[in-house]
């Protein structure tokens, strides 16, 4: 937060993708508290790579979701972090300083809004339906964006509140559905325990659900079918 809406530089990464000073110091400072508290973990981050004994209990770390919103001072970013063991995700967090939001959950345990129990909405009529997504344009796979745009026609609103936002919209029952063409591990990694401990699903555009999908579509249980039907995602 201390370098939100102070102009700071950005640079553009080998992939095309900003990223700033926040994003660095903020990686930098939670590898140090993972590092002093759990030494034998293995963290992955998105600025500074892999580190540790694979073989580990391992943290994935998304130090800011949004840098484009960041850099533009809208508040809809986040952290992300995610806790795995061996194939399963144990933990995550989303965490909006700029909302003052947080979700977290772990498997059995339920999904947290600041610090009460949350859930996915009961809608079950797509006409009812909120629907979300981070670039409408689907830049990484355009093929997708005829669905999309088919689907906002039948849903009572459609917006582009997205990035990790979004999904904390879902976990919390106040949209039903967010999508994202390109997710990276550390993106999806959290998704999964927070989604699905909100009574949710949690699936990539292929109908599986492990962190290395490289694409996410997070809704509510009563119109995941339809919705997935809508998006041409197969529900296995």
């Amino acid at each position: 937060m201390r370098f939100f809406k102070q102009g700071v530089d950005v640079e553009t990464k080998g992939d095309g993708s900003p990223v700033t000073v926040a994003d660095k110091t903020a990686e930098h400072e939670a590898r140090a508290w993972i590092a002093a508290r759990f030494p034998g973990d293995a963290v992955l981050g998105e600025e500074y790579g892999f580190s540790g004994d694979a073989r580990q209990r391992r943290w994935l770390i998304d130090p800011i979701d949004g840098t484009k919103t960041f850099v533009r001072g809208v508040p809809l970013w986040g952290t992300m972090i995610a806790v795995a063991q061996d194939d399963l995700v144990i933990a995550g967090a989303i965490y909006c300083p700029a909302v003052g939001e947080i979700v977290s959950a772990a498997v059995g345990c339920g999904c947290w809004w600041n610090g009460a129990r949350c859930q996915v909405s009961s809608v079950a009529t797509l006409a009812d339906a909120t629907i979300l997504v981070t670039d409408a344009r689907f830049p990484y796979h355009p093929h997708r964006a005829a669905n999309w745009h088919a689907l906002g026609g039948q849903v009572a609103v459609s917006r582009t509140w997205g990035d990790c936002y979004g999904y904390v919209q879902v976990a919390t029952g106040r949209a039903e559905l967010m999508v994202d063409d390109r997710l990276s591990p550390w993106d999806a990694a959290s998704l999964i325990p927070i989604i699905r401990e909100a009574g949710g699903v949690y699936t990539d555009w292929r109908g599986g659900s492990d962190i290395d999908g490289g694409d996410g579509v997070a809704s509510n249980a009563l119109l995941s079918t339809p919705l997935r039907d809508a998006l041409g995602v197969p529900e296995r």
